[in-house]
């Protein structure tokens, strides 16, 4: 597959993908469009024109600045969407290929637009799915031997974020405050965060919700999901340390949680399927589904301080290290007959592997300050601070393209 729109083969965004975001108009108006190369396909004024009215029979889905409605249509229309799209970007079909008063009218430099949240974020919740992070974090606080509570291999442990704090890319973030406890001190202080991380995250993305007291089958949980982007969750790890006993973090990780632009939708994935780790034990019948249930998604993270000119990449790892599938998630979120709804977003959790170098967050990575960071301009970190900027990004490689999330940045600014 082939488009006549020139995409290079390092590009995350090739005829292959379509991630799916919303911009802001020339005219002010929120749109919401495809990404392709370094272009964006409009598909607000592409629907007006009436190039989705066979697979949407009249109805219209993306007038609204924001991919909610799109989102509840469910796989058969996703699926339509998707055709009609590609079918416009082959190389081979001149409809809007040779329609020169049309592209001008629908084809816009991702360079020369804002983009905005794609998304009307109902809930958010944040698992803590990778075996390797809970491991690493585990020794840090419990010892080697009590690493892993007795219940992480059972179930996707999880805790309700903040929707309303998640942020999109490029927004940045005043260094939180909250009440920290000192080393050997009786009682805490109020105090500026001072151990401030980033964790690497994706998040997958409700399409199809559920009916409250109803439960999602793990066999069909990929049926209500829409798509997956990129996620830094960030943490205030002092401020946490003190808090999350017992209940666990609250303003810790509520100040911010920014996500990528585009999302990539799950038919983009796909040909990229892989079996996840080994599950042991067995979990239990619910939460029992098909192992080729995870996705080869390369993760890194860069970190760029203000003295120097480029970021240093400080992570490299995979998505497919997440021990519990974001079907195991879904399921696992509804069995209680909670329901879902459009928009609603679910994080992994750091996803980190077995290397020292595919850590997902500054805590692992310096082992919660006993090995700090040496960047190439000199300068350690143990942990974020002023100033600095962290990017994440993310991409499947294909033969001769990559399927890809663009990335998520932020820089931290003092306290206010």
């Amino acid at each position: 597959m082939e488009s006549y729109i020139n995409v290079s083969s390092e590009s995350h965004f090739p005829i292959q993908n379509l991630p799916y975001g919303v911009f802001r108009h020339q005219n002010g108006e929120a749109h919401v469009g495809v990404a392709i190369g370094q272009l964006i396909l409009d598909l607000t004024i592409l629907e007006n024109e009436g190039y989705f009215i066979k697979i949407l029979r009249g109805d219209k889905v993306f007038q609204k600045g924001s991919l909610n409605n799109f989102m509840d249509k469910g796989k058969e229309i996703w699926k339509g969407i998707r055709q009609v799209i590609q079918d416009l970007l082959d190389k081979n079909n001149y409809l809007l290929r040779d329609n020169e008063a049309l592209r001008k009218k629908v084809f816009y430099q991702q360079d020369t637009v804002e983009m905005l949240m794609p998304i009307s974020i109902g809930d958010y919740t944040d698992f803590y799915a990778s075996k390797e992070h809970a491991t690493n974090v585990g020794t840090m606080f419990r010892g080697k031997e009590n690493a892993l509570m007795s219940n992480w291999a059972h179930l996707p442990v999880g805790y309700h974020g903040r929707a309303s704090s998640v942020i999109l890319s490029g927004d940045n973030i005043h260094r939180p405050k909250g009440q920290v406890k000192p080393k050997d001190a009786d009682i805490p202080v109020f105090t500026e965060c001072q151990e401030l991380d980033f964790e690497l995250e994706t998040a997958c993305f409700i399409g199809p919700g559920s009916k409250l007291g109803d439960n999602i089958p793990v066999e069909q949980a990929e049926e209500h999901i829409f798509g997956v982007a990129l996620v830094n969750d960030w943490s205030a790890r002092d401020i946490q340390a003190w808090e999350y006993v017992p209940l666990g973090p609250f303003l810790a990780k509520n100040f911010a949680t920014s996500i990528s632009p585009w999302i990539v939708p799950m038919e983009a994935l796909e040909p990229f399927r892989v079996e996840g780790p080994e599950q042991n034990p067995n979990p239990l019948p619910y939460l029992q589904g098909d192992k080729l249930n995870s996705f080869d998604i390369k993760l890194e993270a860069y970190l760029k301080t203000e003295k120097m000119d480029s970021a240093d990449r400080i992570t490299t790892t995979n998505f497919s290290n997440l021990y519990w599938s974001m079907a195991q998630q879904v399921a696992h979120h509804t069995i209680t007959g909670c329901n879902l709804n459009p928009g609603d977003m679910l994080a992994s959790g750091t996803i980190s592997g077995k290397s020292k170098e595919s850590r997902g967050s500054l805590m692992e990575l310096t082992w919660r300050g006993a090995d700090p960071l040496l960047l190439s301009s000199g300068e350690e970190r143990v942990w974020i601070e002023d100033g600095d900027t962290v990017i994440l990004t993310g991409w499947c490689q294909g033969e001769g393209f990559r399927v890809g999330f663009g990335e998520v940045r932020a820089q931290i600014l003092p306290a206010r």
